[in-house]
């Protein structure tokens, strides 16, 4: 009986590959003038690429809200604040236009702007009832000396 039978086929065996020829690497110190020179790169995309679309940028007036609400809080007290709650807004109707990223930062910007500068205006009229009211009962704090 033969091995080739349909039960149980043998496998034609597959040509032997040969390596690749490389040229014969150059002596030390020798230049390599045998090597072809590298390949110029390619700088075109591929076939059956898309590229990922560049992503929004964000609106700077957004970032520059934000800081200065932050600065109004630490360092400037009134100024900052308006200027990120003016900004903040700003900010914000151009993110709308634009379609720009950044809102978030507007965000921030305006409500740290508003609730610091509330905070401030309090404190001022607080310092203001206070030092009121020690100038009217001035008398009751004042110290005799004399004895």
């Amino acid at each position: 009986m033969s091995d080739q039978t349909p039960e149980n086929p043998v496998p034609p065996s597959a040509p032997q590959a040969t390596p690749p020829a490389y040229p014969a690497a150059p002596p030390y110190g020798q230049p390599a003038g045998a090597y072809p020179p590298p390949a110029a790169p390619a700088y075109g995309a591929p076939a059956g690429y898309t590229p990922y679309p560049a992503a929004p940028k964000t609106n700077t007036l957004a970032i520059v809200s934000l800081i200065s609400s932050l600065a109004g809080v630490v360092i400037v007290a009134y100024i900052g604040q308006i200027v990120g709650i003016i900004t903040g807004h700003m900010a914000l109707h151009q993110i709308k236009e634009r379609g720009e990223n950044g809102r978030g930062l507007a965000l921030a910007g305006v409500i740290v702007g508003y609730v610091s500068l509330a905070l401030y205006i309090v404190l001022g009229i607080v310092f203001i009832v206070i030092f009121v009211a020690i100038v009217q009962n001035g008398s009751y704090y004042d110290y005799d000396y004399s004895s």
